[in-house]
């Protein structure tokens, strides 16, 4: 049996329809441009080098020092947060971690970290020279205790490094999480975390929600410093 033009068209069209308005995957991909590092028109300076553009996590005056283009953390209990909350972004920051002489406990080597929606760390931390074979989920580059970086390329103490991090915040209906929130993060130029999908909130990161909230420089007992750091607000739906 001959079937109309009309017919077969009415037969696929809606087919068709629907798979040019089915939603496309969440994703980082494709936000950052590893060879273009200035920092965009609507991003804010964190750090830069007149100043810095941080409040105090806490009640109490922040012991954190600003010098000639660099903040460094003091060696306290103190972080620094943004003045601004987030929900999708991307964010530059510039770090340099200290040596502890003879320290015992890795994670007091240089600790710091960004702390993403004061939920999500992406760890700080001396761990240059440290084998693939005993890499820990807590070392630098580390999305806390939940994955290792995809290549080891840390620096010594005392050299400049860099994360460059698209973020896509988790998504939520009715107070139930519908999706993950993801990640992409090079550190020195290097690909660590390809959109990785973080499964929950890190460490003492506080409780996953829909709200928007602040990104967090921690401060951990290290004098860590930081220069050049700068936020952008994203809408990656």
């Amino acid at each position: 049996m001959k079937r109309s033009t009309k017919a077969i068209i009415a037969l696929f069209l809606p087919a068709l329809f629907a798979t040019a308005s089915a939603k496309e995957p969440a994703t980082t991909h494709g936000i950052i441009d590893i060879n273009k590092s200035d920092r965009p028109a609507d991003a804010v300076q964190l750090v830069g080098e007149k100043g810095y553009d941080l409040i105090p996590e806490g009640a109490a005056p922040t012991k954190w020092v600003f010098n000639d283009g660099v903040l460094t953390a003091p060696t306290d209990w103190d972080s620094l947060l943004t003045k601004d909350s987030y929900q999708d972004l991307r964010m530059h920051v510039e770090f340099n971690v200290n040596a502890v002489k003879d320290c015992k406990d890795p994670e007091g080597d240089g600790n710091s970290g960004v702390y993403i929606q004061q939920r999500y760390e992406v760890q700080i931390l001396n761990s240059f020279g440290v084998t693939a074979e005993n890499y820990k989920a807590s070392y630098c580059g580390s999305i806390y205790k939940q994955k290792k970086p995809d290549l080891l390329v840390s620096k010594q103490a005392g050299e400049w490094q860099t994360y460059d991090i698209a973020f896509r915040a988790a998504r939520f209906t009715d107070g139930k999480k519908t999706e993950n929130a993801r990640i992409t993060v090079y550190q020195n130029g290097q690909l660590i975390h390809d959109d990785y999908s973080i499964t929950a909130k890190t460490g003492a990161g506080k409780k996953e929600g829909s709200e928007a909230a602040p990104v967090m420089l921690q401060g951990h007992h290290n004098p860590v410093r930081f220069r050049n750091v700068w936020i952008q607000k994203l809408s990656l739906d």
